[in-house]
């Protein structure tokens, strides 16, 4: 594996932050990520030269979040091919990097038909190289498209299923500019009110055990001044009880055909809060996370992660931001844990998705079906 990191000046401003990219130094072409890992300490770039370093920048979660990981997959075929490895080894291994985000695969085979697509009408392997790498970038320049059309749908949403501005929005996990091509997908909703005086309080769940809330959603709401409060997970009741919440906003890792819906562990428990107490719950994601080959939500694999998650309390900061970086015990020696990375959300919990290329509500299969046709983004295996 070659990688290395480097210190990365990082702009004041949310849209200032460069969260992948392609370049293109002396010793060869590399993809440069900012180690999600290390946030909010330190904006530390990583560089991944092959496709073993980025499978495991995904699988240690140094890069993260539904659109970026398909981002981030189209970009390590196109790596993969223009350094000269192989690329269906390649694509195999960055399609199984993380199982539950539809979004990494169809960025990958995307890629990769762009690739084989030149070698059949004859390119060498330098064109055929460079046709990878144009559709990357071209499928990046389209999710931040998708994500500015959705904060606009999702804000006008907003507005009619509460009236009369001063938002109070609960999210859960990561959904911003370090998970898009743009500027988010949940996050970018609220931010969007932010920006035009409507955001009276967003609520950021801490996202247990590794914290995306805490330290991720927490710091981009702190670079765009937007007013926020920081909870615990299970502290979301009594803002319920309370009535302190106008409506949840989250993001989703894969939707399947019937309209369920993956997303981080803690939003199906959100969701049911959210029924009881007739707030409305709302899930906004690009095209590219519908799988409509994936019936329902029993049909969807769910990521098992390490019990040390949860048995330790991993202090990501001096070190690589790996395992190694050190954790803190808080249960006893030989303690077995359950750590499942998402939890499904049925449709009927679900008011409303917000895509690129609308809103739909009641969710239903038949809706995202229509919703896809018309979508040129729609996820294919």
């Amino acid at each position: 594996m070659a990688d290395q990191d480097a210190q990365s000046p990082v702009g004041s401003e949310p849209a200032g932050l460069s969260v992948l990219r392609w370049d293109e130094p002396p010793e060869g072409p590399v993809l440069v990520l900012l180690d999600q890992r290390r946030l909010p300490a330190e904006e530390t770039e990583l560089v991944c030269t092959d496709v073993p370093a980025l499978v495991d920048a995904i699988r240690t979660l140094a890069v993260r979040g539904a659109p970026l990981l398909g981002i981030a997959g189209a970009y390590g075929v196109a790596l993969a091919a223009v350094r000269g490895y192989d690329v269906a080894e390649a694509t195999g291994l960055l399609e199984q990097a993380r199982p539950t985000a539809v979004n990494l695969g169809y960025g990958v085979r995307r890629a990769a038909a762009a690739y084989w697509a030149a070698l059949d009408k004859g390119a060498g392997q330098e064109r055929a190289g460079a046709a990878a790498l144009a559709e990357a970038e071209a499928l990046h320049r389209e999710d931040a498209e998708a994500s500015g059309r959705m904060a606009r749908y999702g804000l006008a949403l907003l507005d009619e299923l509460a009236p009369g501005g001063g938002h109070r929005l609960l999210t859960h996990c990561n959904t911003g500019a370090l998970v898009s091509g743009g500027e988010g997908t949940a996050f970018a909703v609220a931010l969007g009110a932010h920006r035009e005086g409507r955001l009276r309080r967003l609520w950021v769940d801490e996202t247990r055990p590794l914290l995306q809330g805490a330290r991720l959603t927490a710091y981009e709401a702190a670079r765009s001044g937007m007013p926020y409060s920081l909870l615990t997970d299970n502290a979301a009741g009594s803002l319920f009880a309370a009535g302190e919440v106008d409506a949840v906003l989250i993001g989703a890792d894969r939707i399947a055909a019937d309209g369920s819906v993956a997303n981080k562990v803690g939003s199906y428990p959100l969701a049911v809060l959210a029924k009881y107490h007739h707030v409305p719950f709302i899930v906004v994601a690009p095209t590219t996370t519908v799988d409509l080959l994936t019936a329902d939500g029993a049909s969807i694999t769910v990521e098992q992660r390490s019990g040390r998650e949860v048995t330790e309390l991993t202090i990501p900061s001096r070190g690589a931001g790996d395992e190694e970086a050190g954790g803190v015990p808080v249960a006893p020696v030989g303690t077995q844990s359950y750590n499942p990375a998402f939890d499904i959300t049925p449709p009927e919990l679900v008011t409303a998705i917000v895509t690129e290329e609308g809103v739909i509500s009641p969710v239903t299969g038949a809706g995202l079906a229509e919703l896809c046709a018309r979508s040129s983004q729609v996820t294919i295996s």
